[in-house]
């Protein structure tokens, strides 16, 4: 496995395209959820993709993406999104490597995720704590959390 967290700029169109196949095949197709998943906010310069690929490409690509987090700069907190495993990578753990490294680069700031409720306690186990009320993002429940800023 190898892990990475790149700005719009240095996203080859391959992996680009990866990325954004990856969003649709869970969050449109598998949860059922179409929505305007490119909302202009993956070419932000502040904005961080954080990809996890399985390591085994050959001449010398990264391998396949199995995992994708978006980290968003929003000026008082950063943002984490569209977190996503691919379906043969669920179970295996990678989750948590894909949170540690988007937390790796919010350093000086609070963090907020909007969470599927389902998710809760697998990001309270990072430090996040329910900021709010439940509410229906297409038609899935989800929770506001916010991990405080550890100076």
């Amino acid at each position: 496995m190898n892990i990475a967290a790149l700005p719009f700029a240095a996203l080859d169109p391959a992996t680009a395209y990866a990325v954004w196949r990856l969003r649709q095949e869970v969050f449109v197709v598998e949860q059922e959820c179409p929505y305007p998943d490119l909302d202009g906010r993956d070419l932000e310069p502040g904005t961080r993709h954080v990809l996890l690929r399985d390591g085994s490409g050959h001449d010398g690509d990264d391998g396949a993406l199995l995992g994708y987090a978006r980290v968003l700069d929003d000026a008082t907190a950063w943002r984490i999104g569209r977190v996503v495993l691919a379906s043969a990578a669920r179970g295996r753990g990678l989750a948590a490597a894909l949170m540690e490294t988007a937390l790796s680069i919010c350093p000086d700031r609070a963090v907020v995720l909007d969470a599927q409720s389902p998710l809760h306690d697998f990001y309270a186990g990072f430090g996040f704590v329910v900021d709010g009320e439940e509410f229906l993002e297409d038609g899935i429940a989800h929770l506001p959390m916010r991990r405080p800023h550890h100076a």
